[in-house]
């Protein structure tokens, strides 16, 4: 809150003699409240007039340049206490100018420690990506204070449940974010308010009676048709034809593209009875992941085994950027005709559904090839399509229809017999 201060130098009186000299004190005044610092000089009472040394000598030219520095400097304090969203006081002014430190933390000064711990720690703990997001949370909270509150910062004692629900707002009208995207964001910051509350620099949880709800999604995954659509379709552009493999890859692994981007020569290995495996740890959570490779897998992977893009190089695959991808991706999907659009975590979605759970691969192996920690995460992957609905009732159907068959028979023969 903007308050206004008022500032004044005077001489403090005390028992001293009028040839002594006093300490030259000054007062700042907020909302009727006076705190009063002591600038640590001294004067003369005839030497005094006007809350200044009198006369344009050079010490008094000296002392007042003092005087006036130190006005300066509470003036900037006041401006820096803005900035930061916090309480406009006499005693915070006074405690801003002469640098006491306080219990106070700001949520810039939090937030951006717990990243750079982060960014330490990326590759024995934390991915990349992760850390990239926090980054990403940070610039949208802090544009938030600025566009709302026209602050650069807040004290963290500040963030409440109207803060929560002003900043759900903006990352839904402003940062134009989905609902799950505007969740995951607030879950960043609640990360943030735990390591408030678990140092004791916050008392009350603002998440308690805060609700977001992340909205399940359906899974969208190509056909059996528009895979082999795409198997089908050569490309005379090396660059469509590269990122088509690479993609069709990922639909026969289930591999995300970190992992494929990653993935080394010395990750598949020959079994037992030469038949070819991925073994790694996924990048994301850190899960190892055993993937039996399917003949046309292995195919692509041999395409690729002397490739230029990738010689001198430990990594199977000469993967370009995800953000390269996904666009060379829109280019191939229409060539090819198809709707859906394509994106390489689609791929991931296809191996989950169309190639395994579609043709009767058990989901607890399907979980286990995707490198996730329970089947519930398996179950969103892989939605059940209605083709595999309509299998499944077919096969009931039969299953429910042969006791009545067998009845009929029994039936017509006791008949015959009787008969005969």
């Amino acid at each position: 809150m903007k308050r206004n201060f008022s500032l004044i130098f005077f001489l403090k009186r005390g028992k001293r003699a009028s040839s002594e000299k006093l300490p030259v004190y000054l007062r700042i005044t907020v909302s009727k409240k006076r705190v009063e610092v002591t600038s640590g000089k001294d004067c003369l009472e005839k030497d005094w007039e006007n809350g200044k040394f009198k006369g344009n000598s050079s010490a008094a030219r000296t002392m007042n340049a003092f005087l006036k520095q130190m006005e300066l400097q509470v003036h900037d304090a006041h401006r820096k206490l803005l900035t930061l969203g916090s309480d406009i006081t006499a005693e915070s002014l006074a405690n801003e100018l002469l640098g006491k430190e306080d219990d106070k933390k700001t949520l810039r000064q939090v937030f951006e420690n717990h990243n750079s711990q982060m960014e330490a720690l990326v590759g024995s703990g934390f991915s990349k990506m992760t850390h990239l997001r926090y980054q990403t949370a940070l610039r949208h909270v802090f544009q938030f204070l600025r566009e709302k509150y026209r602050i650069s910062d807040i004290d963290i004692k500040k963030i409440d449940h109207k803060f929560l629900t002003d900043y759900d707002f903006f990352l839904r009208s402003v940062r134009k974010c989905s609902n799950n995207s505007a969740v995951k964001y607030l879950k960043n910051l609640k990360k943030i308010v735990k390591i408030c509350l678990a140092n004791g620099w916050i008392l009350r949880d603002p998440f308690a009676n805060f609700k977001a709800t992340v909205k399940e999604i359906d899974r969208v995954c190509l056909t059996d048709s528009e895979v082999n659509r795409l198997e089908q379709t050569d490309f005379a552009n090396e660059r469509l034809e590269r990122v088509k493999d690479i993609f069709l890859f990922s639909c026969y692994t289930g591999l995300a593209y970190i992992d494929i981007y990653q993935l080394k020569t010395s990750e598949v290995i020959t079994g037992r009875q030469d038949e070819r495996w991925i073994i790694s740890n996924r990048q994301k959570t850190g899960i190892p992941t055993r993937i039996p490779l399917l003949p046309k897998a292995i195919n692509l992977l041999e395409k690729y085994t002397d490739h230029p893009l990738r010689s001198n190089s430990e990594k199977l695959f000469p993967v370009s950027s995800n953000q390269k991808m996904n666009a060379y991706l829109k280019e191939i999907a229409d060539v090819c005709g198809i709707k859906t659009i394509l994106t390489f975590h689609l791929a991931r979605h296809t191996f989950a559904t169309t190639i395994t759970l579609m043709n009767d691969v058990p989901i607890e192996t399907v979980s286990k090839m995707l490198g996730h920690k329970n089947i519930k995460t398996t179950q969103h992957y892989a939605k059940i399509m209605d083709k595999k609905v309509d299998e499944d009732m077919a096969k009931l159907i039969i299953k429910l229809e042969q006791p009545k068959q067998q009845k009929a028979v029994a039936i017509t023969t006791y008949n015959y017999t009787i008969t005969k």
